[in-house]
């Protein structure tokens, strides 16, 4: 995955790889052992990394594209833990799920690899037409998938049987394991996940209430959309902590929140310190889409975050007017539940009031 990245850092210049070589002072061998992932770039030393980071922008790559190599490098790896196995895991320390709070861009990034669609983070950044056999995406052989695929299942029910230890391992690699869409996986994922209704039936804030989250957004991408629109209802809605910890986990989740987090325990706080919350209307306003369940998360998202920020319309700037456009859209078009209904109204009222009082200026 870095290496795909880096190969479209260097196309967005444009340069050749003899031309990027010598740029970066490094022989030609060595930049195309890092753009085939025959050489890691997550094995150079520190320095080093930091240096061809700080170059790249400087050579004219695309910044969206620098920006993405960590996540590139957490996705590399997830999947070399996943294609070593489970022995591979125990000798090099805990499996990297269970070791840090992954974020969208790293799930997009195994997505790219597992499914082959691109982040849309990568949008008008695919790679120029090349002849010969060069990969137009980093997907993963199927032989490799279904390794991988088979070992993220042997994690998840093994972290399942560790209790407390286990709970980030579990939810992150049952979260992932619905990626597989295969017939027999999806009745395996959509199994397990169902076999979490004693934490899906949770009332407001638990220490499994990310895990609950995680296991009703899976089902709803599996085309379920229940378990997401109950968890609303259920679990968030009306619940103070339940409500800080939406709120923290979408700002981790779509980068407003920029310190990588260990475990869930950083959703717990309800100052809601730590991120932007303009970061991160923006990025909810971006992502908003029409996907049952998951609309009617963005929806209770967005008017929880105007209530916690109540100054938010005032410095969104030109966001504002976009977004009642998008937010009316939703109202006459999507099926949405009576709460989102009620709540995306109450948000369109908001931003309406800011657009009548700026005159449509900013």
């Amino acid at each position: 995955m870095t290496g795909f990245v880096l190969r479209l850092a260097r196309q967005s210049i444009p340069r050749t790889q003899v031309s990027m070589a010598e740029a970066l002072g490094v022989d030609l061998n060595t930049w195309q052992g890092w753009e085939s992932g025959r050489r890691p770039v997550a094995h150079m030393r520190v320095g080093a990394l930091l240096e061809l980071r700080r170059r790249l922008p400087a050579l004219g790559a695309d910044p969206r594209l620098v920006g993405l190599l960590d996540a590139a490098m957490d996705a590399d790896r997830i999947i070399a833990s996943g294609l070593g196995g489970l022995d591979a895991d125990r000798q090099g320390g805990p499996h990297p799920l269970a070791g840090w709070v992954h974020t969208r861009d790293t799930a997009h990034m195994l997505a790219w690899a597992l499914t082959g669609t691109a982040p849309p983070a990568l949008a008008g950044l695919a790679p120029a037409p090349r002849r010969g056999p060069v990969a137009a995406a980093p997907l993963l052989g199927p032989a490799d998938r279904q390794m991988f695929f088979d070992r993220l299942r042997e994690s998840a029910e093994l972290a399942a049987g560790q209790g407390g230890g286990g709970v980030l391992l579990h939810r992150q690699a049952l979260y992932l394991a619905s990626y597989d869409r295969g017939p027999d996986a999806a009745a395996w994922t959509a199994q397990a996940l169902h076999g979490r209704r004693d934490v899906l039936a949770r009332r407001g804030w638990s220490p499994h209430w990310a895990e609950a989250r995680s296991t009703a957004t899976a089902l709803a991408r599996l085309g379920d959309p229940q378990p997401l629109l109950d968890f609303i209802e259920r679990a968030v809605a009306d619940d103070d902590t339940a409500e800080a910890a939406n709120l923290n986990y979408w700002a981790y989740w779509l980068g407003a929140y920029a310190v990588p987090q260990a475990d869930d325990t950083f959703m717990r706080d309800r100052e809601l310190t730590g991120w932007d919350p303009v970061t991160l209307l923006r990025a909810l306003a971006r992502g908003i889409h029409l996907a049952p369940g998951y609309v009617d998360l963005y929806a209770h998202s967005l008017w929880a975050l105007l209530r916690a920020f109540p100054w938010l319309p005032q410095a969104a700037g030109r966001l504002g007017a976009p977004l009642q456009g998008k937010v009316a859209e939703l109202l006459d078009g999507a099926e949405l539940s009576e709460r989102s209904r009620r709540e995306l109204g109450s948000v369109a009222y908001v931003l309406g009031q800011h657009t009548r009082e700026t005159g449509g200026s900013r």
